[in-house]
């Protein structure tokens, strides 16, 4: 069986970005870790920032297909919401890539990173933003601005899964779908 050296110097890079950060990630580090050599990487890819680029696209993919495995429609748009962020939001939490690079955006401000994660944060909004559109024409939301309306839902939700754990217990996923509910959802519903 041929070994594929591309998946291979990729999963490296994904865990050197994982452990080490997208700042302190060489291409020496990736090179031990694929058991390849260097000049072999640069086969595949240009510099750090393309490797870096294709993990990232790879990841938004896989957080997209997340939700959308998460989506039913038999349920309502809020139960849909709920499902399909939670599920996106999830890779944040127990994704070590994921976890690694917001840890590298607030503390090192690492340019790069800042630029991963607002990507990472525009894939979820168009994501959501299509989803309320959908919505709106299906009569089961009121008019709205869809992207300011994904956006607000996402902050909220970042805001009582994260912010709202530093300084409480975390609250259950039923919790949230109720806090959703209650300030959101009814002042959308028709």
């Amino acid at each position: 069986m041929a070994v594929d050296r591309r998946q291979q110097i990729i999963e490296a890079a994904t865990k050197s970005f994982s452990l080490f950060g997208y700042k302190a990630t060489t291409m020496d580090q990736v090179s031990k870790l694929a058991n390849v050599g260097k000049g072999t990487i640069y086969t595949f890819f240009k510099n750090k920032e393309e490797l870096f680029d294709e993990i990232i696209t790879s990841l938004i993919k896989e957080m997209k297909a997340a939700a959308d495995a998460a989506f039913d429609p038999v349920l309502s748009f809020q139960e849909n919401v709920h499902r399909s962020l939670f599920k996106m939001l999830e890779f944040r939490k127990e994704h070590q890539l994921t976890i690694k690079l917001f840890q590298e955006e607030k503390e090192m401000g690492t340019p790069a990173v800042m630029e991963v994660m607002a990507r990472l944060e525009k894939a979820i909004i168009t994501y959501m933003k299509d989803r309320v559109a959908a919505a709106i024409e299906a009569g089961e939301i009121k008019e709205c601005d869809p992207e300011v309306t994904a956006f607000i839902i996402l902050k909220l939700y970042i805001a009582l899964i994260f912010d709202w754990e530093k300084n409480h217990e975390p609250l259950e996923k039923a919790e949230i779908a109720n806090l959703f509910e209650r300030y959101i959802f009814q002042g959308l519903s028709n």
